[in-house]
């Protein structure tokens, strides 16, 4: 279908660029009937006037190069189209059209016939325009500008010697004070927009009785530029506004290295991630007729209701939905029509479908499949079960508020260290010689400044932030390595994270089916939209397929196929057959029965990720390990064999169950990190020290987390542990470098001795050395991380 789209329209180019771009397109009809509603538009459209519509959505399926060609030629796909615009890292397009000739319900479903269905969610609902911060990439510039500048400005001076006799010494005498000057105007914006960040970090530091590492560096920062307009106001020298924009600069170089992270992706999702805009709605016409269930005439209740596209806000007790095959259950109701099956493996962890019948109670995050219900809401959204997930306090607190890294550990020791020197050196130079004494003072709190101490981190951590990109570790901020190398104890959640949703073992145990059998099995499996269909018929697809002269289906039950004289009935063993089955396993099974005579059952088993065992070996050096699972036991025995004797296992744990268990351990002095991939898990990943999403998908839905894993990549978790460790070394021998730097300084300051050109050489120079040391360093554990993983 997408090959016949593009080549109507010449866009066959399309497959030059990538063999295997885009998504198989899903069923659509019906599906963005949601569009329809003005209200739901209006909030999704970012510009409306003049026939003219502007809206952006994110395309989590764009991955190439293809992607991006088709996705910015839709104009050619549709004239009223009149730009498309791709944001690749964001996975995002913004589309410009033509509101009188195409609505965007039809450009949405434009969208989807071409392979790229845009994630639309209550998340986008809600969300608020918010505009890009450019201030640190601003005051990065004006520092860079000053610094260049004054270092330009101050080479005279610093290459003058007395006994010049060609002139040199005269023409610096003649220009000197203007020299000086202009280099006093760059240090300004330096000092009061550059820097300001700094102060203000300092200020809220000693409000808050904490010497974090700014408060050295602002008393540095203040030093340099009072003792520098003293110098050039007082004609004493020329100061040392160089060394003042230099530390500003390559200090807001950290910073800004330090704040790169992955923007496409999303840390702080919850359920309005995974919710849907709207719901169908269910809307009496008339108020004498109500709903019917014994009417005889079928098209009667249908006469009397119409459908609703409503968002699910809006939903309230006592309204009726109808929820569609494959549709996400938004809010908590009972069951009025039809029989559900209900996949709720994202909430609760259980791989099983739970079947429901009428009268049932069913709650919110379970996805429908098979066939259409009616459902009446008993609650709204926001006090549905799986909302509640989030009114643990837990999600209300800042995790990292909690958290002292290793350079603000540092800071207050250093603080103190510093200006012990500069009180002491001060009053020994009182008694020895007053005149230099104030220098004195001034020199060791400027040669002291810990630009060094303050950049090994950002650099460091900023580097490790990139190389655990590459490799599939996405990580939200530099903070999470400095959290993951003080972990002590690792809990795994079990179904979708050590287990994989991709892949199960799958074993026949019975009587042997014929080849005729066997295509009307295949043929039958075909034509159902059950997930245990789906994954049957992945594996037998190759059995051959055959036209069926009858199907039917027995939701919550089974399935029937009949071709020729075979009969075929797949599903419960209740449904297939009447005797006690032959054999007994906890295991999820499809039985078959062919004329009515039962044959068997396929067994699925769970499919452990490759390298798990491996892993539990490697992980059981690092930390205590725990699996807590919202599964029945059945596993415990398999899993026992693959996890260390200390390893902990808990079965049947609640979402609550186990964000409770984390705080446990967090309370008996244990730092933890939490691997789980649903939305029950989302309570442990907030509790944890240290929470990864495991995700099959790194663009699509994930709770919130600390970080998100690959899948693939799950088995070298304890690599990336080590290499975390490996990287506060690093840090520490930059600290070690920098003390070296300082004392080298301190010897020139507290003897009276510190020229403006000693400390424009030894500041930026401890700095660069701090900067490639650690960038080697961080090169050489990527070299390692690397090779590991080949």
């Amino acid at each position: 279908m997408v090959f016949e789209i593009l080549e109507d329209n010449d866009l066959t180019y399309y497959y030059s660029l990538q063999d295997k771009p885009g998504k198989s397109p899903l069923k659509i009809e019906g599906r963005f009937d949601f569009l329809d509603n003005q209200k739901i538009r209006d909030q999704l459209l970012e510009f409306n006037a003049q026939h003219t519509q502007i809206v952006s959505f994110i395309i989590p399926h764009m991955h190439c190069s293809s992607c991006i060609w088709v996705l910015e030629n839709l104009n050619k796909l549709q004239p009223s189209i009149k730009n498309s615009q791709v944001n690749f890292p964001l996975k995002s397009i913004r589309i410009t059209f033509n509101s009188s000739e195409i609505s965007l319900k039809d450009v949405v479903i434009l969208l989807c016939k071409i392979g790229y269905e845009p994630n639309i969610s209550l998340e986008d609902f809600n969300r608020k325009t918010t505009q890009i911060d450019r201030s640190l990439i601003y005051k990065l510039g004006v520092a860079g500008f000053a610094f260049g500048n004054i270092m330009f400005l101050s080479f005279p001076e610093y290459l003058a010697f007395v006994g010049d006799t060609d002139g040199g010494e005269f023409w610096l005498d003649q220009f000197k004070i203007v020299f000086r000057w202009l280099m006093f105007a760059f240090s300004i914006p330096v000092v009061f927009y550059s820097s300001r960040d700094y102060f203000i970090s300092a200020f809220k530091g000693l409000r808050s009785k904490i010497l974090n590492i700014d408060v050295p560096i602002a008393i540095g920062i203040t030093v340099l530029f009072v003792r520098s307009t003293l110098d050039i106001v007082m004609h004493w020298g020329t100061g040392f506004f160089d060394s003042l924009a230099g530390l500003v600069f390559f200090l807001l170089l950290g910073k800004f290295f330090q704040q790169k992270t992955y923007a496409f992706l999303s840390f702080e999702r919850d359920y309005k991630s995974y919710f849907p805009i709207a719901v169908t709605k269910l809307i009496k016409n008339d108020h004498k007729y109500g709903y019917s269930e014994r009417d005889n005439d079928n098209n009667y209740e249908l006469l009397k209701t119409k459908e609703l596209q409503t968002p699910v806000y809006e939903l309230k007790r006592g309204d009726r939905i109808l929820i569609r095959n494959n549709e996400l259950i938004p809010t908590d109701g009972i069951l009025i029509k039809g029989s559900a099956v209900i996949d709720y493996s994202f909430v609760t962890g259980e791989a099983a479908p739970v079947t429901k019948q009428c009268g049932d109670k069913i709650f919110a995050g379970g996805r429908q499949q098979a066939g259409i219900i009616e459902v009446e809401v008993v609650k709204s959204i926001d006090q549905s079960y799986l909302t509640q997930l989030w009114n643990n306090e837990i999600f209300s607190k800042n995790k990292a508020t909690h958290f002292k890294n290793l350079t603000n550990h540092i800071s207050k020791r250093f603080t103190i260290g510093v200006l012990s020197v500069a009180v002491i050196a001060t009053i020994i130079w009182l008694f020895i010689n007053p005149a230099i004494a104030f220098n004195v003072f001034t020199a060791v709190l400027i040669v002291a400044c810990p630009c060094a101490i303050a950049l090994a981190a950002p650099f460091t951590l900023g580097n490790m932030l990139r190389i655990y990109g590459k490799r599939q570790l996405y990580l939200k901020e530099t903070g999470v390595i400095e959290q993951m190398a003080q972990i002590d104890t690792v809990v795994f959640d079990k179904t979708g994270t050590l287990t994989t949703h991709h892949e199960n073992g799958i074993t026949y145990e019975g009587i042997s089916l014929t080849e005729s059998e066997k295509h009307v099995l295949t043929s039958t499996l075909k034509a159902s939209n059950h997930p245990l269909s789906r994954a049957l018929y992945d594996v037998l697809q190759d059995n051959g397929i055959c036209t069926l002269d009858d199907f039917s289906e027995e939701t919550g039950q089974g399935i029937i196929g009949i071709s020729g004289d075979t009969s075929l009935r797949v599903g419960s063993f209740n449904f297939v057959a009447h005797e006690n089955p032959a054999f007994e396993t906890q295991n999820t099974q499809v039985h078959i029965s062919a004329n009515d005579e039962y044959k068997g059952a396929y067994v699925f088993s769970t499919t452990y990720r490759e390298g798990m065992s491996q892993l539990f070996s490697e992980m059981s050096q690092l930390a205590h390990l725990v699996v807590l699972s919202g599964d029945n036991d059945g596993e415990e025995a398999y899993l026992k064999t693959q996890l260390p004797a200390s390893a902990e296992l808990k079965f049947n744990q609640k979402p609550e169950d186990k964000l409770l268990f984390i705080k446990k351990l967090q309370q008996q002095g244990k730092k933890v990190m939490m691997v789980g991939d649903g939305l029950n898990d989302s309570g442990a990943l907030a509790q944890s020290d240290v929470g990864f999403a495991v995700s099959e998908d790194i663009n699509v839905f994930s709770p919130a987390c600390d970080g998100i894993i690959d899948a693939s990549r799950l088995r070298d978790l304890s690599t990336y542990m080590t290499l975390s460790r490996k990287s506060i070394q690093i840090i520490k021998y930059a600290f070690i470098g920098s003390l070296i730097y300082n004392l080298i300084g301190l010897s020139f300051a507290v003897t009276g001795h510190l020229r403006p050109v000693v400390a424009a050489i030894l500041m930026p120079l401890s700095s660069i050395t701090i900067v490639v040391f650690t960038t080697i360093c961080t090169y050489f554990l990527g070299k390692q991380l690397k090779k590991h993983m080949k």
